[in-house]
């Protein structure tokens, strides 16, 4: 009996050192697979071009970590400077940007949405970038914020090539009908002020094409455009409409400054085609003028229009006697 109760004790030992050495190996395996995994994510962190971070911004604002892909876009050093002076975040952000900053750091920003910002990189150049934040609250106040910035300088560029093209002339690079209708509605739906369109037509276009040809009719538009878009200003929005017709807005403006405006338009057309150029440019205007825009730019652009075309049949007049 006590044979039995000893020979089962020592298979008993056997069987619980090998589970515990089985359990052992398993927990090892478990544990370097799980340390496997966090060098692979810390590698991808690392070594991103997105740059991570967290930062402290209660009781004080204080940068607990930096990705180092920081250093890519600000420099190296960057990221220490960052640690040891955590303000430069306020220093090197575009003025444009600094409140959308306060509100981040404030909690007065929706964090579900993307927060496109611009900071000055190591070369001095505002770059772009759109953060994920999440932010960290404690008794219901934000006391840190982490988050995910990537830079979309090329995102922002293609934007702004669409946007150029959308609201550009390919042939003249004015404004085109979008862009002019998109400010006439601005006029006449959100903003009240003194406002004035003058419409410019081309006399000679079709001439110029039944007689030299396509290319040199639009030689003749893209002369008449540049002459135009000399007058382009905070205040003058130049468009081209389509075909031979142009037409400016004119923001606060009064009757004589509209008038002073034509006459050195004119002067500026005399001026090009006694140059000695080959294209000649010949165009009629008329002009229309409120003291107030807010839901009479139609009647502003008919009237401009149908200055316009008197001006057009004076000259006819003016031919046939």
């Amino acid at each position: 009996m006590n044979e039995q109760f000893i020979f089962g004790l020592i298979i008993s030992s056997i069987l619980w050192a090998v589970l515990v050495v089985i359990l052992y190996r398993t927990l090892k395996v478990k544990e370097e697979a799980l340390k496997e995994k966090y060098d692979r994510f810390i590698h991808v962190v690392e070594n991103t071009k997105d740059f991570i971070y967290y930062c402290e911004i209660s009781p004080e604002i204080k940068f607990k970590y930096l990705s180092p892909s920081a250093e890519y876009f600000f420099g190296d050093g960057s990221i220490a400077k960052a640690y040891q002076s955590p303000n430069v975040a306020f220093t090197d952000i575009h003025p444009d940007d600094y409140d959308i900053l306060m509100k981040k750091i404030n909690g007065e920003l929706d964090y579900k949405k993307g927060i496109v910002q611009r900071w000055k990189d190591k070369n001095g150049i505002y770059r772009c970038f759109e953060e994920y934040t999440t932010p960290i609250y404690e008794n219901g106040k934000i006391v840190a914020l982490q988050g995910v910035l990537r830079n979309i300088d090329e995102k922002v560029e293609l934007q702004n090539q669409l946007e150029y093209r959308l609201y550009h002339d390919n042939l003249t690079n004015l404004y085109n009908r979008g862009y002019f209708e998109r400010i006439f509605e601005k006029y006449n739906q959100q903003i009240n002020i003194p406002v004035a369109i003058i419409i410019c037509d081309l006399d000679e276009l079709k001439l110029f094409n039944d007689n030299y040809g396509h290319k040199v009719g639009d030689e003749l538009i893209q002369e008449t455009a540049r002459l135009l878009n000399q007058f382009s200003s905070e205040k003058i929005t130049v468009a081209r409409l389509g075909g031979d017709e142009f037409a400016l807005i004119v923001a606060g403006v009064t009757v004589e400054e509209v008038e002073d405006l034509l006459n050195n338009i004119l002067k500026e057309v005399e001026t090009h085609n006694a140059s000695g150029s080959n294209i000649r440019v010949k165009m009629s205007m008329g002009y229309g003028i409120s003291n107030g825009s807010k839901g009479k730019m139609e009647e502003i652009f008919n009237q401009a229009d149908k200055n316009m075309y008197k001006s057009k049949e004076d000259k006819k007049k003016l031919l046939i006697y």
